[in-house]
């Protein structure tokens, strides 16, 4: 048994569980699928601020996975904020949705579009797409226009303007893959899929497979260079407690 745990990095837990659902809808029988969310941090994420102030509760769920025995994360938000810190902390495999969502759309067509929720999360989006070597690959990010909080339970209308958002991107890009651009958007990537004429890739589903492959494979973290982990050091205020290595929360 191999135990993953699923991070979404904003604080509501309806939506941990809804994106807690989807991860073990797509888990093989043999992986232990955990979902949680930080005590501390922002209800949801749709900024630069929001993301900055996600990170330190990401790293104490990370830091609590290790000490619980976790083998592999997932952060389950499409910033993927604090990845790389999160592999610092880390011994097995950290994956972060877009990376991972990125990744697998460039294996079932030659071009995919990203559906978004507001219009101010696009920068980030095209940062993240040239960051991970996926910038010619990304053909267009369209956003939907809806607040992140409003995929915790969707009406019908916000399901509506969901999928008319993935279409007009197929027609628009002409892209072989539409990825979702919010963890929020996971439990509707099956429906979506039946309506949309391009490939519907979803991060969460994705970083858990990648997780699972990696673990397979015996692929953890190198921990000889970038990823090393941190050294330890005083901190003060508040995140004085991140300063002693292996600290789980403040």
């Amino acid at each position: 048994m191999k135990r993953v745990r699923v991070i979404n990095p904003n604080t509501s837990r309806a939506m941990t569980e809804s994106i807690g659902r989807r991860a073990r809808a797509v888990a093989a029988p043999s992986t232990e699928i955990t979902a949680v969310n930080p005590a501390m941090g922002p209800e949801s994420i749709e900024s630069h601020y929001d993301e900055a102030l996600a990170v330190p509760g990401v790293l104490a769920e990370v830091a609590a996975g290790e000490k619980g025995g976790a083998d592999g994360h997932v952060i389950a938000c499409f910033g993927d904020p604090g990845l790389d810190a999160a592999r610092e902390v880390a011994i097995g495999p950290v994956v972060g949705i877009a990376e991972a969502a990125m990744h697998l759309a460039t294996l079932v067509g030659r071009g995919f579009s990203v559906v978004t929720t507001l219009s101010r999360t696009a920068g980030r989006t095209w940062d993240l797409a040239r960051h991970y070597g996926f910038e010619r690959a990304c053909l267009g990010v369209h956003a939907c226009e809806i607040p992140v909080l409003d995929l915790d339970d969707p009406s019908p209308e916000t399901v509506k303007a969901l999928t008319e958002a993935c279409r007009e991107a197929v027609a628009r890009d002409r892209c072989d893959a539409v990825v979702l651009g919010c963890a929020g958007m996971a439990p509707l990537a099956p429906a979506l899929a039946q309506s949309v004429a391009a490939r519907v890739v979803d991060g969460v589903a994705a970083a858990v497979k990648l997780v699972e492959s990696l673990l397979a494979l015996d692929l953890r973290t190198a921990k000889d260079g970038a990823y090393a982990a941190p050294t330890p050091k005083r901190y003060a205020g508040p995140l004085t407690p991140f300063g002693r290595r292996g600290a789980t929360t403040p």
